[in-house]
């Protein structure tokens, strides 16, 4: 997951967006060479969330927004398939340095199918 501050695009000069496409090009040759991109997308602004709560009574309650107040934002997520996390490291090093880059492996669920 890709983390960033908002509003920082919003403020880049044609130079430095230039600069976040190249990384993100860097990035994904990386991934291509050591592995495969399996999916990857760029999300809307968290202003534009609708998030689903339960309240006290279990009911489920759906709000415009965010889930909570945050400094960074999710902004966007590439999954791919990669050998380690030594590997998986040194391809996120290659993303935009204004970015926050969180690393997750999937997890199987005994009992649960996706359909």
């Amino acid at each position: 997951m890709v983390a960033y501050t908002p509003g920082q695009w919003d403020m880049a000069d044609d130079a430095t967006r230039q600069q976040f496409f190249d990384d993100h090009h860097a990035f994904e040759r990386f991934v291509d060479e050591h592995g495969r991109r399996i999916d990857s997308a760029a999300l809307s602004d968290a202003e534009l969330a609708t998030t689903i709560r339960r309240d006290e009574a279990g009911e489920p309650v759906v709000t415009d927004g965010p889930f909570a107040e945050l400094a960074e934002q999710v902004g966007g997520y590439y999954d791919v398939d990669l050998p380690d996390l030594d590997t998986a490291i040194a391809a996120a090093k290659l993303l935009p340095h204004q970015y926050t880059v969180e690393i997750r492996p999937t997890v199987k669920v005994d009992g649960y199918e996706s359909v």
